[in-house]
């Protein structure tokens, strides 16, 4: 299967935790919601599921904690107070994204919007991109992504994420779902009935594709 893989890193990243909490902790690989918005930075339009499905993988080096400076904004749009949270993030991440449309192709050889990985501080910086041949397998090792649930055989942390946003105001997520979080850890997952997987022969970790419409 031929695929455009982008190599994105940058110096932090901020995936919200879709709770709020006390302290703002971040996940350790991005919504598919994320993705989609970088793919939308890069092309400069609404790129959702209907115009591509993507796989990704996202390792980084550490997590720490830090403390930011928040404004509270009223009803009438005027700041009403501020506070000091501490809000969690990580370390010099990378992002691997696999774009299954290669026509796409011409819209990171020049991204039309700066690329961030969470906050407008976390700026990163489209590394290099490469047409890659995935290889269709019976079974791979997964890390640093996302896996749908339910999953035969697959026992990791769930949390519920969109796949993508609407452009109205206020947005609204759309295709809200469950997902295992797989971590650094290595993790052999087998095939399923309607999940295909494949295998990066250069990189030997697992993908898997997602896309507008619920498998499995």
């Amino acid at each position: 299967m031929k695929t455009l893989r982008a190599t994105i890193k940058g110096w932090t990243a901020s995936y919200r935790f879709p709770f709020l909490t006390v302290v703002q902790p971040t996940l350790p690989v991005p919504a598919p919601s994320t993705v989609y918005g970088i793919l939308s930075a890069i092309a400069g339009k609404s790129i959702g599921p209907d115009d591509t499905v993507v796989g990704f993988v996202a390792p980084s080096r550490g997590k720490a904690q830090d403390l930011e400076w928040i404004y509270q904004i009223g009803e009438d749009g005027r700041v009403e107070k501020t506070n000091v949270v501490k809000r969690e993030f990580l370390y010099e991440p990378q992002l691997y994204l696999y774009v299954a449309n290669i026509d796409m192709q011409d819209h990171f050889s020049a991204p039309r919007y700066p690329l961030l990985l969470g906050r407008s501080c976390d700026l990163a910086l489209l590394v290099k991109t490469k047409i890659v041949d995935l290889t269709p397998v019976e079974e791979a090792e997964f890390q640093h992504t996302l896996l749908p649930y339910p999953w035969s055989g697959v026992a990791a942390p769930l949390v519920a994420l969109p796949i993508t946003f609407t452009e109205t105001v206020p947005r609204r997520a759309v295709g809200v779902r469950p997902f295992y979080m797989i971590g650094e850890k290595p993790m052999k997952v087998k095939s399923v009935a309607g999940r295909q997987i494949f295998l990066d022969p250069e990189k030997g970790w697992g993908i898997h594709f997602h896309g507008p419409v619920r498998q499995g």
